[in-house]
């Protein structure tokens, strides 16, 4: 049998969250201590510790079918790979950030300065995008600094917390795009590989969902069964359970995470009682 192989990032923010999905989808991996490649006891898969800018190379020569990369690389370094999934995690924008001091009033104000980045084909599309041109300095690692020593005006690189920003006394002034982790395919994968992504990504997706949804119980009146049903976004139709307290049933659905608190507003004012939810763990449609 044919084994999928997967690239994740050997170190850093992508890597423990991608190897935590491929356990919630009942993955089970033999990797120890600075391995770079391990070997699924339970699912034909093969997984490649790599460096994080070495991965959509790697999808592209078809050394590996698949990769957990961040969004943004492939923007600067993988055009025409395909992703077949967003997953949710490491999110982040590649900005445009300047010192506290510089007097920032539109993207013209950087034409013609110095930028540092890692991500120079990034920002040339973003300029050019403009009708600018900038002279990029790329550099790997502690773009922050650049501008602090002198090597440049500007800056453009990851931001998630902004925390890193204010400590090098810069200042976010363009969101070039935003970005998280997805699953990218490779151009070059056979017929039977396909069928093991299929049978991966459909695994992903069940918990994906579940990570998005809440299970919710409730007391309901029965003449407000009606009510409740269209404020609860259901799968398919509600669970409707009668309780020993005549005039009353026991209503179970699903609710999305994000809408949560307003949902549940609406659920007590429409006459739910004793409301109950639980997090989910597989969600298959």
């Amino acid at each position: 049998m044919s084994t999928l192989k997967i690239a994740i990032q050997k170190s850093g923010r992508l890597n423990e969250d991608s190897i935590q999905i491929l356990k919630d989808c009942g993955i089970s991996i033999n990797n120890g201590i600075d391995q770079l490649k391990a070997e699924a006891s339970n699912f034909p898969l093969e997984v490649l510790y790599l460096r994080n800018s070495d991965i959509p190379q790697y999808l592209i020569d078809g050394v590996v079918d698949l990769a957990i990369v961040g969004d943004n690389l492939l923007v600067e370094k993988g055009k025409g790979i395909e992703v077949v999934q967003k997953l949710g995690f490491s999110k982040c924008k590649v900005s445009v950030a300047v010192p506290k001091t510089f007097e920032y009033n539109s993207i013209q104000d950087l034409a013609g300065l110095r930028v540092a980045t890692s991500y120079p084909n990034t920002v040339n599309e973003y300029f050019a995008s403009f009708g600018l041109t900038v002279d990029i300095h790329q550099i790997s690692g502690s773009v922050e600094i650049a501008p602090n020593i002198g090597l440049a005006d500007a800056i453009v690189d990851i931001v998630s917390s902004g925390s890193t920003l204010f400590k090098n006394n810069l200042k976010e002034v363009e969101v070039i795009l935003k970005s998280e982790a997805v699953l990218a395919v490779s151009p070059k994968v056979s017929p039977e590989i396909q069928k093991h992504i299929d049978t991966l990504k459909f695994r992903i997706q069940s918990v994906l969902r579940a990570r998005n949804s809440k299970y919710i119980l409730m007391n309901v009146p029965n003449d407000k069964i009606d009510e409740i049903g269209k404020i609860l976004p259901v799968l398919r139709s509600l669970t409707v359970l009668p309780l020993a307290q005549e005039g009353w049933s026991s209503v179970h659905s699903v609710i999305d995470k994000d809408t949560f608190w307003d949902v549940i507003d609406q659920l007590k004012e429409a006459g739910a009682e004793g409301i109950l939810v639980c997090p989910i763990e597989k969600m298959v449609l």
